[in-house]
């Protein structure tokens, strides 16, 4: 074996040399916390935009329950119109563009005088939606931008009695021809009332 007479110590690097060295480590590290921190700032915005595009389509579809969901098929359902008319009956349809009513009364009032101060003596009838002039069919289709505001009806309500009532004493439904004969001898038009005759 042959030893030869090397410079065997070890000599110092360059100064230079061991901070690159050292440096390219620690900016190494450094680089991994940059790519980790720019991962989560953008999985943070991507979650913040999925948040607020599930709040604009909650918002826009309307969350919960849908209106027409609502609507109690065993009951009556009053329909108030921007007009002040009230129609009485039982939604069968309704959407955004309409609603579609089905067994319609509405309210009919007759005063006793045409004086203002006999305002207190008006008298309130419900009537069946069919026998008029034009003798419409029991169903209407009403645009959705005339309805304020519906709701449904208790059994044990003036409106409901009425129409129990009426059911009651028509079973077969309402006849028309009864009252076209009154109203061609009486010049104005007869329309059956809801509520029981008096005798």
């Amino acid at each position: 074996m042959e030893f030869s007479n090397r410079n065997v110590q070890p000599q110092a690097a360059a100064p230079g040399a061991q901070n690159t060295a050292a440096g390219n480590q620690g900016s190494k590290k450094r680089g991994d916390k940059g790519k980790w921190g720019r991962i989560g700032v953008v999985t943070a915005y991507a979650a913040v935009v999925v948040l607020l595009i599930a709040v604009i389509v909650t918002t826009i579809t309307g969350g919960g329950k849908k209106e027409s969901e609502y609507v109690d098929s065993t009951k009556l359902q009053a329909v108030f119109l921007n007009t002040g008319q009230v129609y009485f009956g039982n939604i069968k349809t309704l959407n955004s563009k309409y609603f579609v009513v089905t067994n319609i009364y509405y309210l009919q009032t007759s005063n006793a005088s045409a004086d203002a101060k006999a305002a207190a003596n008006t008298n309130v009838s419900l009537v069946k939606l069919g026998c008029e002039l034009h003798e419409p069919y029991d169903q209407m289709v009403i645009n959705r931008d005339q309805v304020t505001f519906w709701e449904n009806l208790q059994d044990n309500g003036q409106v409901a009695t009425a129409v129990s009532t009426f059911k009651k004493q028509n079973p077969n439904g309402q006849k028309c021809a009864d009252q076209s004969s009154s109203s061609s001898s009486n010049s104005s038009n007869s329309v059956q009332s809801a509520t029981p005759a008096k005798p």
